[in-house]
């Protein structure tokens, strides 16, 4: 079985095929491999929603299994920013530009906790198959990018899950898949795609 991942975020799109991994029977394919379309309204009103929504576009435009997630963090001392609209709450024009002003944001605050969710979804348009899956890590975030910036990702060189002493962006693939948001809610999909490749 193909499976789209529907994700043009380089930094997502190499957590979701690490956290996957490898299931026999089973190939992931990039949007890349796929004509340009438009992209996906995210009108939903959870991360969940979102990411089903994401997935059932997908599919149904390119006709084939897909995944998509919707992902963010809510900060504790900000909770009415962020969450569903978490990168594009704040306006820039690089990850560069991003962290420095959210960092700026930050100043003025000593609450730096914050909660990260993904929501990962499965639709397959042949026979209207759905399956969503969940991940949540509770942290805070630093004062400062503790590595190099990913990709698509920033926010993972800044946040220290509760319990550990790295940023996502410093871990080993092993830690980052059994305590990040993501590895959390893709090890829980990969249960499930192994049903279907059965």
């Amino acid at each position: 079985m193909k499976i789209l991942i529907a994700t043009n975020n380089p930094g997502k799109h190499k957590g979701l095929i690490h956290g996957l991994g490898i299931i026999p029977g089973i190939e992931f394919l990039p949007l890349s491999k796929f004509p340009p379309s438009k992209d996906c309204e995210e009108t939903g009103t959870s991360f969940e929603a979102n990411a089903l929504l994401k997935a059932q576009f997908f599919a149904n435009t390119h006709q084939i299994p897909t995944i998509g997630e919707d992902s963010g963090f809510i900060l504790e001392a900000f909770p009415k920013k962020f969450g569903l609209k978490s990168k594009r709450e704040i306006q820039a024009k690089d990850d560069i530009e991003w962290t420095r002003l959210f960092l700026e944001m930050m100043e003025n605050t000593s609450n730096r906790k914050a909660t990260f969710y993904s929501a990962i979804a499965f639709y397959n348009p042949q026979n209207q198959t759905k399956h969503i899956t969940i991940g949540e890590t509770k942290g805070a975030m630093s004062e400062f990018p503790q590595t190099p910036l990913e990709p698509g990702i920033p926010a993972s060189a800044l946040f220290t899950p509760n319990g550990e002493t790295e940023v996502y962006s410093a871990m080993n693939k092993t830690k980052w898949k059994k305590v990040s948001h993501r590895g959390k809610a893709t090890a829980k999909m990969a249960q499930f795609l192994q049903t279907l490749s059965l």
